[in-house]
């Protein structure tokens, strides 16, 4: 029995009653709607609502006395200081596609659902839109929505440790606290949950970058070129798609490999199973180094006798449907990528009889 996508619907065991919202920074053009969907939820379903901390300091919010008692019963936290990952029950993003990327990388284990509203500059991952958001809201707090569950990456990066350093009770010898990493023997292990793409590139370098690819420990192909790209469905409308590749529905579970400008012309993207494990190194012979990001962020070197251990996370992010995944999806590739728009061939004309 194949399950029908859009058979996936929303349930909760019990009401919600906390909703974590989170704004693009620096952008006027969200106050007024954040501040409406705060009172919403506060005042009309008496929802605990989570907000961060630098969001309150920007001036219009915290100038504006009618604004002052509803942020009052804000509950705030600070991005990879306070773990609220056990406080929330559903997650709502005003903002574009970043919006949502930043809430995946709050949450490295599981993800509360997620209702994302498009106010950016793209939307290809937010399909609702803000004019009648209170009906929307109400319909996901009763649990009447469809849901796809984007599938993520579990990404661990190893390092050999190039500094003598001595850890005790997670407290490293100059006093700085070891938070997000395990260390072992003379190795630094890093693990970070990706809802697009894994990037390894050559950075700063003018050389090629040689990395080796390996899939279930054998290697499968060595990259000289720019990079490669390593991305789940969700991602391959992202960086992968304007590097050649396929664009894949969300539903299909599967993990993309996809080459930055190969210096080969046969070497073309290709799709693997997503229970693989992939790994990546530099090749022994390499001339430089090569850099890796996650979903853009967390930007660091990589040099010989590092790995990337990359496999399809257990922990995907749910987001909330417009109408149905395969709806919202083909609209998306309309709406933002024009996809397959072109001028329409005219019919042949009907010669009239003599």
């Amino acid at each position: 029995h194949i399950q029908d996508p859009a058979s996936q619907r929303l349930t909760w065991n019990k009401p919600p009653k906390s909703v974590l919202v989170i704004k693009k920074i620096r952008d006027a053009s969200l106050l007024q709607p954040f501040k409406e969907l705060c009172v919403y939820l506060t005042e009309e379903n008496n929802m605990i609502v989570y907000v961060e901390k630098k969001v309150l300091e920007d001036p219009a919010i915290a100038n504006d006395e009618n604004f002052g008692p509803v942020k009052k019963k804000f509950c705030t936290f600070r991005e990879d200081y306070d773990d609220i990952s056990n406080q929330i029950d559903f997650i709502i993003c005003l903002g574009g596609d970043g919006t949502l990327l930043y809430a995946s990388s709050l949450f490295q284990g599981s993800v509360p659902p997620v209702m994302a509203f498009h106010l950016g500059s793209l939307g290809f991952l937010t399909p609702f839109n803000f004019e009648n958001f209170q009906s929307q809201v109400t319909q996901v707090i009763e649990g009447n929505a469809a849901l796809v569950l984007r599938s993520r990456l579990k990404v661990k990066v190893v390092k050999e440790h190039r500094e003598k350093t001595t850890v005790q009770n997670g407290i490293e010898e100059n006093g700085v606290v070891s938070a997000n990493l395990e260390k072992e023997v003379g190795k630094q292990i890093m693990q970070y949950q990706v809802l697009n793409e894994v990037v390894v590139d050559r950075g700063p370098s003018s050389y090629l970058s040689n990395v080796d690819v390996f899939l279930d420990g054998h290697l499968i192909t060595t990259v000289q070129g720019d990079g490669v790209i390593v991305s789940t469905p969700t991602g391959s409308t992202a960086y992968a798609a304007a590097a050649g590749a396929s664009m894949i529905h969300p539903n299909v579970p599967a993990i993309m490999i996809t080459p930055i400008c190969p210096h080969s012309l046969s070497f073309r993207p290709i799709v693997v199973p997503a229970g693989v494990e992939l790994k990546i190194m530099l090749s022994p012979d390499a001339r430089n180094t090569a850099w890796v990001s996650f979903d853009g962020r967390k930007r660091q070197e990589i040099c010989h006798g590092d790995s990337i251990s990359i496999t399809t996370s257990c922990y995907p992010l749910p987001s909330i449907c417009f109408r149905d995944p395969v709806s919202d999806w083909f609209e998306s590739l309309a709406q933002c990528l024009h996809w397959n728009v072109r001028k329409k061939q005219n019919n042949f004309a009907v010669e009239e009889e003599e």
